[in-house]
């Protein structure tokens, strides 16, 4: 029987989602799942849109639920994390609270920038803790990580555990493509592309169609389209659907703009691509804000959206349990699939740069192509990236590692380091300001934070 540890699967909405889209799959209708998570209430929420899913899907798994780790691990073929450490309250709202104060405004800040360096810092610790289990517990299983900051993550798990068979995992670079897709009114099946770069700044390479036999490059397209969007004249597919429920509209006016400036587009959302260069969120420049429809706080916004639903939930589980059964953009099914029933298919992950792009350092996490079958992963080499590419993921680059030196070697010098070198943060702060915000963000969620040197 193949068994799935899900850790953190009180996030239910999202394993619920993974759930659906293995009991599709007729070789893992009695699979074994375990839950993991150390909030007992949503395990047991989990546990009943998994009943709910198995019925509807005809489907018996064997689903146990844990709080203790090594136990949920015991004898995994395939691990999933998807954590949030220090959650909402008290964490989300200091990253974005205390970096304010400052004059520093963010998006999502959970990738990069100030605020990604504090969820890092927080997780790379339990993400470590959770790698020592995995080698003593279930050393043969496949790992896939869904947490972010993603790069800063994989680079800290794959310097000190090496040998564990690690993944990270992402849903942007196929949900920007079906995007894209929709973008230029093509069928997305009819699509093909070559996509590398890093997480949430990866460039599709290639952006093509099958046509008669031959491929069709769509880039210019793409590019009538870029103008057409950033000069108001349209808006993208994403543009047009009012997120989750509210009335709030997102907007890919940012995305368009660096696909008009560096030639390629981008796998990650204009509200996350926004705080990751220096251009569009500018101190006392509301001009620019508002041109590119960027939506400060936007996490801010989603958390409280989720935490109404959660309570909402709590009281009446009934609307989740009889929503229909879509499939997810997610790759984990996919891979346990190809692995446990011998077939090949081609995802793009996030692994350590062992010369698959060469124009990017070889510490750095990078995602490119990796193919998947009984053997495990097998990331494809891309060769060099356009140098402009390259040189704007560097800048990423160094905020990454710099994140994970701090977390693994517990210098403190190395957390000012990666604020320093963040393009958001340089842009708008002086070096003081640095310090004293990233001091006063240290001694906030020193619950959470082992002491630096």
């Amino acid at each position: 029987m193949i068994k799935l540890t899900i850790i953190g699967a009180g996030s239910a909405v999202f394993t619920k989602n993974i759930v659906v889209d293995l009991l599709h799959i007729s070789s893992f209708k009695k699979m074994h799942i375990s839950l993991m998570d150390i909030d007992e209430t949503r395990l047991k929420l989990a546990k009943e849109l998994i009943d709910s899913v198995s019925y509807k899907l005809n489907a018996i798994p064997k689903v146990t639920l844990h709080t203790n780790r090594k136990e949920a691990l015991h004898n995994a073929d395939f691990v999933q994390t998807t954590i949030q450490v220090g959650g909402y309250k008290p964490s989300t709202i200091i990253d974005f609270d205390i970096p304010n104060k400052y004059g520093l405004k963010q998006t999502i800040g959970d990738t990069l920038g100030i605020g990604g360096i504090m969820r890092g810092l927080r997780t790379i610790p339990i993400l470590l803790d959770i790698a020592k289990d995995i080698m003593e517990v279930c050393p043969n299983s496949l790992w896939l990580q869904y947490v972010n900051p993603m790069c800063s993550n994989m680079i800290a798990i794959k310097n000190k555990f090496p040998e564990i068979k690690s993944i990270g995992l992402c849903h942007s670079v196929q949900g920007t493509a079906e995007m894209l897709a929709k973008d230029l009114n093509e069928d997305i099946s009819n699509i093909n592309f070559t996509c590398a770069g890093i997480n949430h700044m990866a460039f599709f390479l290639k952006f093509e169609k099958k046509q008669n036999g031959s491929n069709i490059d769509l880039y210019p397209k793409l590019k009538i389209l870029a103008d057409e969007i950033v000069n108001d004249k349209t808006v993208s597919s994403r543009s047009k659907k009012i997120y989750y429920e509210s009335n709030k509209i997102l907007h890919e006016k940012v995305r368009y703009e660096i696909l008009r400036r560096f030639g390629y587009f981008v796998t990650e959302s204009s509200e996350h691509f926004a705080e990751y260069v220096p251009w569009f969120i500018k101190n006392n420049r509301d001009d620019i804000i508002d041109k590119y429809k960027i939506p400060i706080n936007e996490y801010i916004d989603r958390c409280e959206y989720h935490i109404k639903s959660w309570k909402q939930l709590e009281k009446d589980i009934t609307p989740l349990n009889n929503e229909p059964l879509k499939l997810s953009h997610e790759y984990a099914s996919y891979i346990m699939d190809a692995v446990t029933n011998n077939k090949s298919i081609t995802i793009n992950a996030n692994v350590m740069n062992n010369n698959f792009i060469n124009n990017l350092p070889s510490n750095c996490c990078v995602e490119v192509p990796c193919l998947i079958n009984s053997d495990g992963y097998n990331p494809q080499k891309v060769g060099n990236l356009p140098e402009q590419l390259s040189a704007l993921i560097r800048t990423n680059i160094n905020v990454q590692i710099l994140t994970a030196e701090a977390a693994t070697t517990k210098k403190r010098e190395h957390i000012y380091h990666a604020a320093m070198l963040d393009p958001l943060a340089a842009s708008t702060l002086s070096i003081d300001e640095i310090y004293l915000m990233t001091d006063e963000l240290i001694d906030a969620h020193k619950e959470y934070l082992p002491k630096y040197n």
